[in-house]
C-alpha cells in the first residue's frame, strides 16, 4: 500500500488467532495505524485480501467491515462532544434513521453500559466526561454493534496512569468474552500487563508474530523494532538515504548539543508568582499558581489532564490572559509581551495537540518547519525558500523524521513523525525557555529515548524545561523536581527518589 511515494504497507501476512489479545508494536511509521485502517475498512489496500473468520471481506469499504463485526477506536475520538452518552451511542449503533424517546435511548443506552459494566450517566455530555470515560463510551460505541474483532490504536496515549489498569480491566474481559482485540501499543511495560501475544512491524513490513508475550523477552522486541544498524532503508519504501534513517539508530550522545548561550546568564528561565485566570473558555482556571524552573533544570508537571495544564500553556504562549500574578522569561517580565517578543526571549513551546496547536497539516514541512522563525513578523516578509527548504532538510535529518520531500503535506506523515517535525522546529538553537506539553506522546520506544536525551542535553547546556506530562515513567525518567497539579493548583512538590503510589495519590486528591 503507497501514499504517493512512500510505502506505508509492503506485502504483509498476519494471522491472528480467534480471540484474545494482541499487542501490534513497532516504530512510528512501521504501518501499525495503516494496518488497522485496512482492516477496518477506512482505506484499500493497493493488493491483498482480507479474511474473517474464514470469510473473504470487501476491502476499503467500512460498511463490509462493520457486518463482519469489525470496529475500531482512534486515538482521536470520534464521537460528537454535545451529543449525549445515550445519543453517541445510538449513532454509533449505525441503525439507519429512527424515532426515539430520549427515555428510551437512555434505557437502551443504560442497558448497554450495564452489561459492560461501564458506570456512565447515560444522560451526561461527551464533552463533560472525564477523558477515560469518553474512551470509555468509545468502546462502548464500537461494542454496541455486536463487534467480534476491537481494534484499538494507542489507547493508552489519552489516559492518565491511574486509568491505564482500569482501561486494561476492561480489555481483559473482553478477550476473556470472546471478542478479538487489536492493540497499537509503544511502551513494553504495557504490553507485558495486558496482551497475549505481540506482532512486530518495521519499515511497513512484517517482522515477526503473533509470538506469545511469555516466550518473548522485552529486550528481544525492542530489538526486533529497532531492526540492527547495519541496515538501509528499503529503496522501495519512498525513504532516501540520508533524509529519513532514524536518528536514533545511533548513539543518542550525537544528539545536537544547544548552546550554554545567554540562558545561563540568568539564575531562573522561568518565573510565575501568584498567577490567576478568570476566562473559563480558556479551560479550568489558574488559582494562584506559582513555580520556578532555573537554567539548567527540567520541573516536571504532573495531574490528571483536564486540572489546569491546558490553561497553564495559553498563560505561558500568551494565549490566555491573567487576572492577578506576575511572570518572568529569563529574568524579563513578560506577562504583557507578545508570543513573538516571547519568542525573542527564548521561549519555546511544544503544544498538547501536534494536529491542530502545532501544525498546518494543509501546509507543506519546510513551511510548518519555519513557521516559529515568522511569528510576529510582517505577512509578506521575504523569504529564501531554496535556503529555508535546505535547513529543514538538515533539521529533519538530525530528528529523524521519516518523509519523502520537504514540499509534502505534514497531514501525510504519521503522528510520531508529525510530533518530531514539531521538535526539530522548537528546540533550535536559540531556545532558552522550553515548555514541553506531552513532548512524546505517541512516539515509539527508540523516538522517546531521543527526545529524552535531548531533553538533557539542552538541560546541561542551560536551558530551563517546564515539562508537562500525564506519563509518570517520563516524569520520574527526566525531572529534577515534580509539581503535582490539581484543580488549578500547584498542590504539592516532590523530590526524587519518587514515589508512584505518593504521586498518583496527590493527583487525585488523596492524602500525599
Amino acid at each position: 500500500m503507497t501514499f504517493g511515494e512512500i510505502t506505508a504497507l509492503a506485502d504483509i501476512s498476519i494471522d491472528f488467532p480467534a480471540g484474545g489479545i494482541h499487542a501490534v508494536v513497532g516504530q512510528n511509521g512501521a504501518g501499525k495505524t495503516t494496518l488497522a485502517r485496512t482492516i477496518a475498512g477506512i482505506v484499500r489496500p493497493d493488493t491483498g485480501s482480507l479474511h474473517i473468520h474464514g470469510q473473504d471481506i470487501e476491502t476499503g469499504n467500512v460498511q463490509s467491515a462493520r457486518r463482519a463485526g469489525i470496529e475500531l477506536v482512534h486515538q482521536s475520538f470520534a464521537l460528537p462532544p454535545s451529543f449525549t452518552v445515550a445519543e453517541a451511542l445510538e449513532f454509533g449503533r449505525g441503525g439507519g434513521i429512527g424515532f426515539f424517546s430520549r427515555k428510551e435511548l437512555a434505557r437502551r443506552a443504560g442497558e448497554l453500559l450495564d452489561t459492560l459494566e461501564m458506570d456512565i450517566d447515560p444522560d451526561s455530555r461527551i464533552r463533560d466526561l472525564p477523558i477515560e470515560l469518553q474512551q470509555a463510551v468509545e468502546i462502548a460505541r464500537a461494542l454496541s454493534s455486536n463487534a467480534r474483532i476491537l481494534i484499538l490504536d494507542e489507547p493508552t496515549a489519552v489516559l492518565p496512569p491511574p486509568e491505564i489498569e482500569s482501561l486494561f480491566q476492561r480489555i481483559r474481559k473482553l478477550g476473556d468474552s470472546g471478542v478479538t482485540v487489536l492493540l497499537i501499543l509503544h511502551k513494553t511495560r504495557e504490553i507485558e500487563a495486558v496482551a497475549d501475544s505481540i506482532t512486530v512491524l518495521r519499515n511497513g513490513r512484517f517482522v515477526a508474530g503473533p509470538l506469545p508475550c511469555e516466550e518473548i523477552e522485552a529486550d528481544r522486541v525492542a530489538e526486533m523494532i529497532m531492526g540492527t544498524e547495519t541496515e538501509k532503508p528499503d529503496p522501495g519504501s519512498g525513504q532516501s538515504d540520508g533524509m529519513t534513517r532514524p536518528a536514533h539508530d545511533g548513539d543518542p550522545g550525537q544528539v545536537k548539543p544547544m548552546p550554554s548561550g545567554p540562558a545561563s546568564a540568568y539564575g531562573s528561565a522561568l518565573e510565575l508568582s501568584g498567577v490567576r485566570t478568570d476566562d473559563t473558555a480558556a479551560g479550568i482556571c489558574l488559582d494562584d499558581v506559582t513555580l520556578s524552573v532555573k537554567c539548567g533544570e527540567i520541573v516536571g508537571i504532573a495531574g490528571v489532564e483536564g486540572n489546569g495544564q491546558a490553561t497553564l500553556m495559553r498563560v505561558l504562549a500568551g494565549l490566555a490572559g491573567v487576572s492577578e500574578g506576575r511572570m518572568d522569561v529569563c529574568g524579563t517580565p513578560a506577562g504583557e509581551l507578545t508570543l513573538a517578543q516571547r519568542r525573542s526571549l527564548g521561549l519555546r513551546i511544544i503544544p498538547f495537540d501536534r494536529n491542530s496547536e502545532g501544525l498546518s497539516l494543509t501546509s507543506m514541512l519546510w513551511e510548518n518547519w519555519v513557521a516559529g522563525e515568522l511569528v510576529g513578523k510582517p505577512l509578506f516578509s521575504l523569504i529564501n525558500p531554496p535556503d529555508i527548504r535546505q535547513r529543514c532538510t538538515a533539521s529533519m535529518s538530525i530528528w529523524g523524521v521519516n518523509y519523502s520531500s520537504v514540499g509534502q503535506h505534514a497531514g501525510s506523515l504519521s503522528g510520531g513523525n508529525c510530533q518530531k517535525l514539531i521538535l526539530a522546529r522548537e528546540l533550535d538553537d536559540a531556545a532558552r525557555t522550553v515548555i514541553a506539553a506531552q513532548p512524546t506522546r505517541g512516539l515509539d520506544i527508540g523516538a522517546t529515548s531521543f527526545v529524552w536525551s535531548t531533553l538533557r542535553t539542552a538541560r546541561h547546556n542551560g536551558c530551563g524545561i517546564l515539562l508537562i506530562s500525564s506519563d509518570l515513567d517520563e516524569l520520574f525518567e527526566i525531572s529534577d523536581r515534580i509539581l503535582v497539579m490539581r484543580s488549578g493548583r500547584i498542590v504539592c512538590q516532590f523530590g526524587p527518589p519518587f514515589d508512584v503510589v505518593q504521586t498518583g495519590r496527590a493527583m487525585m486528591g488523596a492524602a500525599a
